[in-house]
């Protein structure tokens, strides 16, 4: 290959990969120093420089000068000689081809870190690959791939599962997805298995904020501003719970987001492929953003305590199943919403107290029961030792 030649070519290659072409050649240069330093059999470390107008190659020994560093034993001044071979071009061509592809692939990868880092929680549309047992690979455009892994976490501890239970993807399928990760090619972290071999950018289809950028596309007072989604907590591909809130007084934030006749919250479930989403509004009172976050189940009464961060809800006995929801899911998910920890009762339990409570009075006339109270008021039901007042467990109070 011609000197000219192979300026061409990489001037060509750059252009098509979006990659700097001096960039291109500086790495070029380095990797065919390393080369020609094996190749040449040279004492000292090489130098490999390509003239950017007509593409001939030098290549030059660096010689040191003078005494080395005494502390780290390094030499700071070199002495450049020509050691360029007369079949440089024939050398540097057989180097080229495998030289030419790593730098492509990391200069690629870098080029889309510089784009896409700091991207990070956009929502993209992409179009699907390819799939494998481990990940689906989804084509954002021209030159740029993404990642959306949905490993086995029993065969594979450690990596992560962005795709819910229920999807399963088609070749040429559009795909919504959120930017959750753009690798670093530089970074000093460890790396993730097969990174060099897998796309630079990882997605997600379970990040509660996916539903989050959902909304801000369907429900415009969202985009602008006017309401504010306050929180998300999903359960992937079964159901979720969106907090919002809305700037205007006049405004109902619930009402904007499901949209007439339920147009806009419809198109978020479709996009979930029909993943249950319950809009629910924020408010600055825990008891009554705690009641809110149960719905569709009715609440008849909240009790915050603030220093456990806990909230006791008295529900109508018919509405308890409802509350906690199928395997307590309901109400997982508005713990999670709201941050409360929520323990549900129904109403029939402060009924049961105070027939308990009559049934103690009744006992403490009984001088064959304990008397022993606990902490909370309640009485111990056990039949006292003889000749005691206490039972065998509570007998430490005869002392």
């Amino acid at each position: 290959m011609a000197s000219s030649e192979l300026i061409e070519a990489l001037q060509a290659l750059a252009h098509e990969r979006k990659i700097d072409e001096f960039y291109l050649i500086e790495r070029l240069e380095q990797s065919l120093a390393k080369s020609y330093e094996r190749i040449l059999d040279l004492e000292w470390d090489a130098r490999v420089t390509i003239d950017r107008q007509t593409g001939k190659i030098y290549v030059y020994e660096l010689v040191p000068v003078g005494e080395p560093d005494e502390e780290t034993g390094e030499y700071s001044e070199f002495e450049e000689r020509d050691v360029t071979p007369a079949d440089v071009s024939r050398i540097a061509a057989q180097n080229a081809k495998g030289v030419i592809s790593s730098l492509v692939r990391e200069a690629g990868r870098q080029s889309i870190y510089d784009e896409f880092r700091n991207r990070v929680g956009d929502l993209v549309t992409g179009t699907v690959l390819q799939g494998t047992p481990d990940f689906t690979i989804i084509k954002i455009r021209d030159g740029v791939e993404a990642e959306l892994p949905h490993y086995d976490a029993k065969r594979n501890p450690g990596e992560r599962n962005e795709r819910p239970a229920n999807e399963h993807y088609r070749h040429n399928q559009r795909l919504k997805v959120l930017i959750i990760e753009v690798r670093d090619p530089n970074a000093d972290s460890p790396r993730a298995r097969g990174e060099q071999a897998r796309p630079a950018i990882v997605v997600s289809r379970t990040h509660p904020d996916l539903i989050r950028r959902l909304f801000e596309i369907e429900v415009p007072e969202i985009y602008d501003g006017v309401v504010e989604v306050k929180s998300v907590a999903r359960e992937p591909g079964a159901r979720s719970k969106v907090a919002v809130a809305s700037r205007e007084p006049n405004l109902d934030p619930v009402g904007a987001c499901v949209g007439p006749k339920g147009s806009r919250v419809r198109m978020v479930v479709e996009e979930l492929r029909n993943e249950r989403v319950d809009v629910i509004q924020w408010d600055a009172d825990p008891a009554v953003y705690v009641a809110n976050a149960l719905s569709p189940a009715k609440v008849s009464r909240v009790t915050i305590d603030e220093d456990n961060n806990y909230a006791t809800v008295i529900v109508p006995d018919d509405q308890l199943s409802l509350a906690i929801g199928k395997e307590g899911q309901n109400a997982r998910l508005a713990a999670r919403l709201t941050g409360w920890h929520i323990d549900i009762k129904p109403a029939s339990f402060e009924g049961a107290s105070l027939v308990s409570d009559a049934l103690i009075d009744e006992v403490e006339e009984d001088d064959d029961f304990c008397i022993f109270v606990g902490e909370d008021g309640t009485r111990c039901r056990n039949h006292a030792r003889p000749g005691s007042q206490y039972c065998g467990v509570h007998a430490d109070g005869d002392e």
